[in-house]
């Protein structure tokens, strides 16, 4: 069945770009049905969607109701704009997702088909889509979903310069347009256009001596060049409304100014190039595509041997993703891999090709390859990583759920000590979580240096929500992971988290519900004491991240 479908993409005249948009549509919203009711997680609720309900509020495109980090604001002015079509509801934020997911997919069906053909990009796309990294962002309000949108529709208009120099002169102006939407949904996105541009000043070096061609360069490289324009006049704008230029003392250190030590830098170069290559059955592709490369390129009946992605569009690929690669081991303090969303569908893009190119059954490995990342969206990796990368975040809002729903079914009036992102849930009742306001004693995470701290404060709460930070695989006491650790311990803001057991034992408290779900755990702890004190934040405390 597959191989017929993939048959018959190859055969089939072209179709209309818009007629796929409806059913791409209908896929993510139908594979994502069962997560878009849950309350928001991790960085939606620690920004992005308190910054565009400041927006939606009061019409202001620097956050009142939580930290100014100096992101661009398009996410929240689209999230606002939507909320007035549909309504302010978790629903209606992560049905809107799910329709720029479909749409960014939509890009990397139209650069496959712009650099191969229909079989491959349908094909790149699809393991897109399913790829963890990708399938958990689809419908979580985060900028990075908005910014690879734009961006890959940027660089579907640029790499429609397959067609040579006859290619519609306002083409490089809409390419500008689109990677200014990138850079003023994540500032970060501004890497591609950047590497882009070095990638066009050597081309116009190459193709000097050719009037045409130069010419050619030099207004790609203008137009694109300009995407730095509109991030500067933001940055101009929000230095004169803040005093800070990309963001707060702290934020600019934990993310930029922190990170240049060459041993930290060596150590995410590592990390990275995992993420590319390995991370959640990624090694998959890799490997095969390895493989691939010491086979000959299949032949037609007629002699000719099967014709790879153009060559400059391989090389623009090259030079994009070694941007990332290296752009992002050295800017943000966290290693989420959320980070390179719209590299991923480009090496797809380049991998598939390559098969198609050399092996005749190439959709078998296609299909092998969507087995292993379906399958990782569920399986948890044997390594520390990310929640958010899969499906394992799922667990971990559904286990703060159930904590938070406990407590406040059990101790409405509690004063409850937690960290965040339960520090915000419990105050913040429009992250789904509660439906008034709780009191709480925050801690920064589940540390033997935090509870100490808690030790000294014992008269303020009465109660506690504790869970697991971090994913920790089982054999995490291997000697190579321990020292891994340490690394992230030292570089990466990593910790130990102590079980529910121990920490009620240290506060001399009780642990009167606890559950765990694949490999994530949360508990309520209770301290049969008078509390003298209590604490109310109204915007806690939230690391900062980009």
């Amino acid at each position: 069945m597959f191989k017929q479908w993939i048959h018959n993409l190859e055969q089939r005249p072209a179709l209309p770009l818009w007629i796929f948009y409806p059913p791409i549509f209908a896929a993510v919203y139908a594979l994502h049905w069962t997560l878009l009711r849950l309350p928001y997680y991790w960085d939606e609720g620690g920004y992005y969607i308190p910054a565009a309900w400041d927006f939606y509020r009061f019409g202001t495109v620097i956050p009142v109701s939580t930290m100014r980090n100096a992101h661009p604001p398009l996410p929240s002015i689209l999230l606002a704009g939507w909320w007035k079509i549909a309504g302010f509801s978790i629903y209606s934020t992560r049905l809107f997702v799910c329709l720029i997911a479909a749409l960014a997919l939509l890009a990397v069906f139209r650069i496959g088909r712009t650099l191969a053909n229909d079989a491959i990009a349908a094909v790149a796309m699809v393991l897109t889509a399913i790829y963890p990294v990708w399938f958990s962002q689809s419908s979580l309000a985060h900028a990075d979903i908005f910014a690879a949108c734009a961006t890959l529709w940027a660089l579907s208009v640029y790499f429609e310069r397959s067609a040579g120099p006859s290619v519609a002169r306002w083409k490089p102006a809409l390419c500008f347009f689109l990677f200014a939407l990138s850079v003023m949904a994540k500032e970060t996105a501004i890497i591609t256009p950047a590497a882009l541009s070095t990638f066009e000043l050597w081309m116009l070096w190459r193709d000097w001596r050719d009037a045409t061609a130069r010419r050619d360069h030099v207004r790609w490289f203008a137009w694109i060049g300009a995407t730095v324009l509109p991030l500067i006049a933001w940055y101009v704008y929000h230095h004169a409304a803040t005093g800070f230029t990309f963001g707060n003392p702290e934020y600019l250190r934990y993310n930029a100014t922190a990170n240049t030590g060459p041993h930290r830098i060596l150590l995410s170069l590592w990390h990275r190039f995992v993420h590319l290559t390995f991370h959640l059955n990624l090694y998959v592709v890799s490997a095969c595509t390895l493989v691939m490369l010491w086979l000959a390129p299949l032949r037609s009946h007629a002699g000719e041997g099967r014709r790879w992605l153009p060559a400059y569009a391989a090389w623009a690929i090259g030079v994009i993703a070694i941007a990332n690669w290296i752009a992002f081991s050295i800017l943000g303090g966290a290693l989420l891999t959320r980070y390179l969303l719209p590299v991923y569908p480009l090496l797809f893009i380049l991998c598939v090709s390559l098969w198609w190119q050399r092996f005749k059954q190439w959709w078998v490995v296609a299909l092998v390859a969507l087995l292993g990342f379906s399958v990782a969206c569920k399986v948890n990796p044997n390594y520390p990583y990310a929640p958010e990368d899969n499906l394992a975040y799922r667990d971990m809002i559904v286990l703060h759920q159930r904590a938070i729903n406990y407590v406040a079914k059990h101790y409405p009036h509690a004063s409850v000590l937690t960290a965040w992102p339960v520090a915000a849930d419990i105050i913040r009742p429009e992250l789904g979580y509660v439906r008034t306001k709780m009191q709480m004693v925050p801690l920064e995470n589940f540390s033997m240096t935090e509870v100490m701290k808690a030790m000294g404060e014992q008269e303020k709460f009465d109660t506690a929500i504790v869970f697991s930070t971090k994913y920790m695989p089982p054999q995490i006491e291997h000697h190579a992971a321990a020292n891994a650790m340490r690394n992230d311990a030292q570089y990466f803001d990593f910790h130990d988290d102590l079980m529910a057991a121990d920490i009620a034992h240290l506060l001399h408290g009780d642990v009167v519900w606890e559950e765990h779900r694949a490999g994530e755990w949360a508990a309520v702890l209770r301290f049969p004491r008078a509390v003298v004190g209590t604490l109310w934040y109204d915007a806690p405390v939230l690391p900062p991240k980009l």
